[in-house]
């Protein structure tokens, strides 16, 4: 497989990722938002949605500097246009990449592409007002979901398939530590806030902004505990938006491509699977649950590097796998 191939499937699938990915996100705070307690301002609603996605910077430049206010992010998000990875810019560079690969996807997987992008432009030719925001993001949820669904069914198990689970995975682990990261600093347990209806909702909002709020009340019958939450969301093997099933999906990716065990890849794959299996919850808590994230945003870096130097790059001076 050519390496500019490889390389838009794996794009492919991490901006499609990235694109439901902050649609959840703007969704759950919306809704969540209406639920809770008014005790925040505007701006501490909604700074954490930029915190996550890594665009306080962008986005002061874009607002020159103005208070940061519920209309204002979710236009930055959803459709501005110098914002890389607003839902928009998330899906164009999705198609661009699926175009690329049209032969090496099903006419299913590119019709659902196209469709979605038609209707994303049609929906934002105008300013997208809160209004109707939730039903925009639900359109890019079940569209990527359903995106999912025809590539499950339609698509061979061979090495286009094996890229497009490492982006889709390697986008998902990176989202949901920064998930984690940030909502935790705001969630740190309040002695005066536990069992209050503020700390019930900033709890589910974040299990519902991962789509895990019914399956973690199924494993944990009782009370929201910060501890429960991390080691549902960081060491659970069989939810699909937790740290381990991602890393362990990575790790089948990368056998289906057929990487070396002398590769970077391999060797990143293998350290990433260490961290978490020398860890749990509660060796977490005791060092730190920040530490830990951060540490685990470090190591997807790597892969990432890791992936372009041996698959996509034709830098000299690495173990390529050549596929």
């Amino acid at each position: 497989m050519l390496s500019r191939i490889a390389d838009a499937l794996y794009w492919m699938s991490r901006y499609l990722e990235r694109a439901d990915n902050t649609a959840r996100l703007v969704e759950i705070n919306l809704l969540h938002l209406l639920e809770a307690e008014d005790v925040l301002s505007e701006a501490a609603q909604w700074r954490p949605l930029l915190g996550i996605s890594g665009s306080q910077d962008a986005y002061q430049q874009w607002s020159g500097g103005a208070e940061i206010g519920r209309q204002k992010v979710i236009q930055f998000m959803t459709q501005e246009r110098s914002n890389p990875n607003a839902i928009r810019s998330s899906l164009r560079l999705a198609r661009e990449n699926a175009r690329v690969v049209r032969d090496r996807i099903s006419r299913e997987m590119w019709r659902a592409m196209n469709e979605l992008w038609l209707e994303v432009e049609s929906q934002l030719r105008s300013p997208l007002v809160p209004e109707r925001a939730a039903g925009f993001y639900r359109l890019i949820r079940n569209s990527v979901a359903r995106f999912h669904g025809l590539t499950v069914s339609t698509m061979i198990r061979g090495e286009a398939f094996g890229f497009y689970q490492l982006g889709t995975f390697v986008e998902r682990a990176d989202m949901t530590a920064r998930i984690l990261d940030v909502k935790y600093h705001l969630l740190l347990p309040d002695a005066s806030l536990v069992g209050s209806a503020l700390d019930y909702y900033q709890w589910a909002a974040l299990l519902k902004s991962l789509s895990g709020f019914e399956a973690y009340r199924r494993k944990f019958h009782r009370d929201f505990r910060p501890i429960d939450v991390a080691d549902f969301m960081i060491f659970e093997t069989e939810f699909p938006r937790a740290l381990r099933f991602s890393a362990d999906r990575i790790a089948q990716a990368l056998d289906i491509v057929g990487c070396p065990g002398e590769s970077a890849s391999s060797r990143t794959r293998a350290r990433l699977l260490e961290q978490l299996e020398e860890h749990s919850a509660e060796r977490v808590f005791e060092r730190g649950m920040h530490e830990f994230l951060s540490g685990f945003l470090v190591d997807i870096g790597a892969l990432h590097r890791a992936l372009a130097t041996d698959y996509f790059d034709t830098y000299v001076g690495g173990d390529r796998c050549d596929t």
